[in-house]
């Protein structure tokens, strides 16, 4: 079905991190023909201008408050509005459906919660459609799995590309794009203990810690501090290893066939934690100094 204005709610900030307009951004470009316009509030360490960049229109919203997502869908004339919210839900999303019926709905989703919604995108890999029987109507057609992962087209690129072998050991690090956890730092000083390894982190502006980040990573020639890089494909594909959490970087570094160990950072990254562990990644499920520094060594 095709949609002629299309509004995406959704929010970044130091404390929600970056990963929900990131994957909008992805999501957008599937509706090349539509009005895309992004609904956002202006929230601390958010990338908002990434959003412009892209080339996407920006409704900036004073609060999280129904009625005022609801006067602007009814401005715009919006056909589908698409939620990436965690604060909007079930009773959030049928009030806007009553509020406007011929309204499409389409809801992502990483933890089977109840939705009302015409459309539920599950984008991650561990993502299942028997899970979601009972949380949403009988007619919501129900996208689940790594079918469809949202992945820029820089990942599709580098898959078929291929790189010498790295004369160091390469660490690819991203602890999110707001390190909200602030375990960066931590990290770094274990792998500083051990010889002969180079490191890839890549964070962004939105990280609140970044000034002690690049402070601490100031004339360390083994680490390379990337900030809101547009090459993060590129730097996972050339990297040996992976230290992330079990989020949507996950489904990227699974995609490019990259090994990899996964610390638990939010109770939201719980499903994707324990499918990692089924097929036998090695998982932290929270920072443990003495753990991390025993499964490097195994890396190693």
């Amino acid at each position: 079905m095709s949609y002629k204005n299309i509004l995406i709610r959704a929010d970044s900030s130091s404390t929600i991190g970056t990963g929900h307009i990131m994957r909008d951004i992805v999501l957008a470009r599937q509706y090349k023909s539509a009005n895309i316009t992004f609904a956002i509030q202006d929230l601390d360490g958010n990338i908002n201008d990434k959003i412009k960049q892209n080339g996407y229109k920006v409704n900036i919203l004073k609060s999280n408050d129904i009625k005022e997502l609801d006067k602007l869908i009814k401005k715009l004339n919006i056909d589908l509005l698409i939620i990436d919210h965690y604060e909007i839900d079930y009773k959030k999303e049928k009030k806007l459906k009553k509020l406007n019926p011929d309204l499409k709905i389409m809801v992502l989703d990483d933890t089977y919660e109840t939705h009302y919604c015409d459309i539920l995108l599950n984008h991650n890999i561990y993502a299942k459609k028997k899970n979601y029987k009972n949380k949403v109507p009988k007619n919501c057609k129900l996208l689940c799995g790594k079918k469809y992962t949202l992945l820029r087209d820089e990942f599709q690129k580098e898959k078929l590309k291929s790189y010498k072998k790295n004369k160091k050991f390469t660490f690819f690090i991203a602890m999110g794009g707001a390190d909200t956890s602030n375990i960066n730092i931590k990290i770094l000083k274990i792998l500083k203990k051990f010889d002969n390894i180079k490191v890839n982190l890549v964070t962004t502006s939105s990280n609140k810690n970044l000034k002690k980040l690049e402070k601490y990573c100031a004339n360390k020639k083994w680490i390379k501090l990337h900030i809101n890089s547009q090459q993060i494909a590129k730097l996972i594909k050339k990297s040996d290893y992976g230290i992330i959490t079990p989020s949507v970087t996950a489904n990227e570094l699974y995609f490019l066939n990259k090994q990899f160990l996964a610390i638990q950072t939010a109770s939201n990254q719980k499903f994707m934690t324990k499918h990692l562990k089924n097929k036998n990644y090695k998982i932290l499920k929270s920072f443990n100094k003495t753990k991390l520094k025993k499964q490097i060594c195994k890396i190693l």
